[in-house]
């Protein structure tokens, strides 16, 4: 049987997102300062990274998690999974109103939310996304104010089982208090269909939610900008001669897959950069609050 074609697939979701509008079990959140400045997309060879957007930045620190025989050093997360962990957890925090966040009665129901499929190999990359993303310390700044940032402050290590044992998923977790006042006070209303579509992507994922921040809050005069810009927030790993053009290559694609399902937004490539005009928000202000109207994940045992 021929496997469906991907951007068919997409085209068909974009059809119904523009058809329906999203429910309160479609909603996702994410914090408002994580929209513009993101998690490396690429592996880091290095223990920390730093990304610049505007008068802001982001700097990652990679760090230590105790995997049941002492600390072990974890990388820097990377690609979709930790930004759509990022997103889920966060979400689940403002539907139940809790630092304690249950992620699910097991790896494969997390990787069910996250959109992903049941493969071995996905099982591999969450583990070491998720631990990787529980371990580092983050810390954001803008015009001279810098916030430190611990997302999570308690998680159990997901720790492999043996032949007679099955792996110890988490379960829960305990977000940081700070973090999560500042998420339920700057949170941004995505619509999971579209992150759903978009997680083969983190590049897509990046711009959309960028876009779901940014593109309802300008005002009625177009913002251009320009690619060298936009490099320096969404392409530090494209270096060398042609990085540049290799970044608006990359950049177009994803843009392209991320208004297949954001059919609102008002966006348009030029010759030299982007412009952006005033779009409603993915997701209506009435469709997301109050947030009590959302239901949490369900947590009835196995």
């Amino acid at each position: 049987m021929k496997a469906p074609n991907p951007l068919d697939t997409l085209l068909a979701e974009g059809e119904l997102i523009r058809a329906t509008s999203p429910t309160g079990n479609d909603l996702a959140f994410h914090h408002s300062l994580l929209c513009s400045l993101a998690l490396p997309r690429r592996p880091v060879p290095n223990r920390e990274f730093l990304r610049r957007a505007g008068e802001g930045w982001l700097h990652v620190q990679a760090g230590a998690l105790d995997l049941g025989d002492g600390p072990v050093l974890q990388p820097l997360p990377y690609g979709a999974v930790p930004r759509l962990a990022l997103i889920w957890i966060s979400t689940i925090a403002r539907r139940s109103k809790s630092r304690d966040v249950f992620i699910g009665r097991s790896a494969a129901e997390f990787l069910e939310m996250l959109g992903f499929d049941k493969q071995g190999h996905r099982y591999c990359t969450l583990r070491r996304q998720l631990h990787a993303l529980a371990a580092c310390r983050m810390q954001l700044g803008f015009r001279g104010r810098t916030i430190n940032e611990s997302v999570i402050k308690r998680i159990d290590a997901w720790l492999p089982g043996t032949y007679s044992q099955r792996s110890a998923w988490p379960g829960s977790l305990l977000l940081d208090a700070d973090f999560f006042d500042e998420l339920v006070r700057h949170s941004v209303p995505l619509d999971a269909r579209a992150l759903h579509s978009l997680r083969g992507s983190a590049l897509a994922l990046d711009v959309y939610v960028w876009l779901a921040h940014r593109l309802h809050r300008l005002n009625h005069r177009p913002l251009w900008l320009p690619w060298h810009t936009l490099k320096g927030q969404f392409g530090h790993e494209y270096v060398g001669k042609h990085g540049l053009g290799d970044f608006c290559t990359s950049f177009k694609l994803g843009l392209n897959k991320v208004l297949m399902v954001y059919p609102e937004a008002r966006v348009c490539v030029q010759r030299g950069g982007i412009e952006l005009r005033q779009s409603p928000p993915p997701v209506p202000t009435r469709t997301w609050l109050p947030v009590k109207a959302i239901s949490p994940i369900p947590q009835e045992a196995a």
